[in-house]
């Protein structure tokens, strides 16, 4: 079992098309947050060449977006976790400028997430997220 685990948390409320791209973009940082988790290139029996992917599995889970809010204040302050988030200040803004400057006059409690990704020792992510339901 892999000491470290990583999970993605996408709001209730998201229309299908807004949860597939914020599991997307989680999933991007992940990757380039965590150099680790991604395994090395892979060859097929023909000698075709698969870049590497994610060598742990992702469970992606729902929360409401209270459950969102009080998740990510709960996994800033533990140890060893690592949140990135998906906000709709960032879906709205038209580039990553934008979305930087309207955060910077955005006060935390007034951030709307529409999903969190985290990594961290397992322990620590089972008893953030273990009580949430699969996304399905």
């Amino acid at each position: 079992m892999l000491a470290e685990k990583m999970v993605v948390v996408i709001a209730d409320e998201a229309p299908i098309g807004v949860a597939l791209n914020t599991a997307a973009l989680l999933g991007v940082a992940l990757g380039h947050h965590h150099d680790d988790v991604v395994g090395k290139d892979t060859v097929d029996g023909s000698g075709g060449i698969h870049t590497g992917m994610c060598a742990h599995p992702i469970p992606v889970l729902r929360a409401s977006a209270e459950q969102l809010h009080e998740l990510r204040t709960q996994a800033v302050t533990r140890d060893g976790v690592t949140v990135h988030d998906m906000n709709q200040v960032a879906q709205k803004a038209r580039t990553y400028e934008q979305m930087s400057a309207t955060l910077s006059g955005t006060k935390s409690e007034d951030v709307e997430y529409l999903g969190l990704a985290l990594y961290g020792p397992r322990p620590t992510i089972d008893s953030l997220t273990g009580a949430l339901k699969l996304y399905r």
